[in-house]
């Protein structure tokens, strides 16, 4: 056991000297680090506030600038525009000036006391899935206020009492509570998987660059020789050096996600740091097993980039998973990621017991096995294979 600590030992100090060389310490500390602060200082806010709408106001009534008034003061919704043709309000949102239009007619006051139910018209940019979708909400809820608000005010004007007027007008009063993210804060809905998931790329690659820049610099022999022949202990050596910088980073991005934003996390720091640990070894697990079946730099390169970009999609912590095709479905348990966010929802977010994502656990420490599947191909590659520019 002492001999395979000291070949191992020989091994990592190899791997030291070398990470000063090349793209190492960028890949692995700069990029993380970085994407850290540039995400969360993006998103600082939480939710986006203040974005532009247009109103056109043909009536110019009371009654039309109380409605302005009050969609003014939306959090997400500002009036930057204002004016009575509904042209200049369509090529400024064609410009990209504005995000949504908020359309009162001419007569809208005149229809409202004759109860001729005035129609009230409002455009929203879907071209901008999030800028959109707020405004339209804004929008949609000062008519739907507008709409109560005339209802009640005819109600009370034949002597119906207000509580009964309120009955007609929401017979059902529906109560609606937030799990998890309750405050809609966009930063903890997308940077506890972002960040991750760029680690995880980040890991991906590095990996597979390590091991290829061995079959391409002609140094793989040298590298074997430091571990007496040993592919498992030549791998360990290697890689437990990345992994302890990984770690350091993957610390540092949870310290800024849990502890400086204070994020939620239900269940303590444990899970996640093993959650954390969990993801770094099975994504280097992953990375070995690209430079294995592809063994050149620009191939294993590729296959690695190719897979961690589409682990962003097939998460599902934006578009759910339980939408796409079974194929999609099924496809998505071989990205450490998938299960990463699992263990994130069920012990950050909700707080459940750590039994309910033993499942999850598990998947992330069988990505240990795979690189066995393809050890004997790796070797014969090091020692074999002639790389050919």
């Amino acid at each position: 056991m002492l001999k395979r600590f000291r070949i191992v030992w020989e091994v990592q100090k190899r791997e030291l000297q070398r990470l000063g060389k090349g793209p190492y310490l960028f890949c692995m500390v700069v990029v993380p680090v970085f994407c850290v602060f540039f995400f969360l200082n993006i998103m600082s806010v939480g939710l986006p506030q203040g974005l532009p709408v247009a109103v056109v106001d043909q009536d110019n009534t009371i009654y039309s600038r109380a409605l302005i008034r009050n969609l003014g003061v939306q959090q997400q919704s500002d009036v930057k525009m204002r004016t009575t043709s509904f042209d200049e309000a369509r090529i400024a949102m064609q410009k990209g000036q504005i995000y949504g239009i908020y359309y009162i007619p001419d007569g809208f006051a005149a229809n409202v006391i004759k109860g001729a139910r005035p129609e009230i018209s409002y455009y929203f940019n879907a071209c901008y899935l999030m800028a959109g979708s707020l405004t339209f909400r804004d929008m949609k809820m000062m008519s739907e206020l507008a709409n109560g608000k005339v209802i009640l005010s005819f109600a009370e004007a034949r002597g119906v009492p207000t509580e009964d007027a309120m009955a007609r007008i929401q017979p059902i009063k529906v109560s609606s509570y937030v799990l998890g993210n309750r405050w809609l804060n966009y930063s903890i809905y997308l940077n506890n998987t972002i960040l991750p998931g760029i680690l995880q790329l980040m890991i991906f690659m590095v990996t597979a660059y390590a091991i290829g820049m061995e079959i391409k610099l002609k140094t793989a022999r040298e590298w074997l020789r430091r571990s007496k022949g040993s592919i498992s202990l030549a791998l360990l050596g290697k890689l437990s050096v990345h992994f302890l910088i990984f770690f350091v980073v993957g610390l540092f991005m949870l310290a800024s996600l849990y502890g400086y934003n204070s994020f939620p996390m239900g269940n303590g720091w444990g899970p996640m740091i093993a959650n954390l640990m969990l993801l770094i070894v099975a994504s280097q697990a992953m990375g070995i097993f690209f430079i294995s079946v592809l063994p050149t730099p620009r191939l294993g390169l590729s296959f690695a980039t190719l897979l961690g970009m589409l682990s962003f999609s097939i998460v599902g912590f934006t578009y759910p998973l339980t939408a796409m095709p079974p194929a999609i479905q099924a496809l998505s348990y071989i990205f450490p990621l998938r299960h990463y966010f699992l263990i994130y929802v069920d012990q950050a977010l909700n707080a459940r017991a750590v039994y309910y994502s033993l499942f999850s656990y598990a998947f992330l420490v069988s990505f240990c096995l795979l690189p066995m599947l393809t050890m004997r191909r790796l070797k014969r590659a090091l020692i074999e294979f002639k790389y050919m520019p």
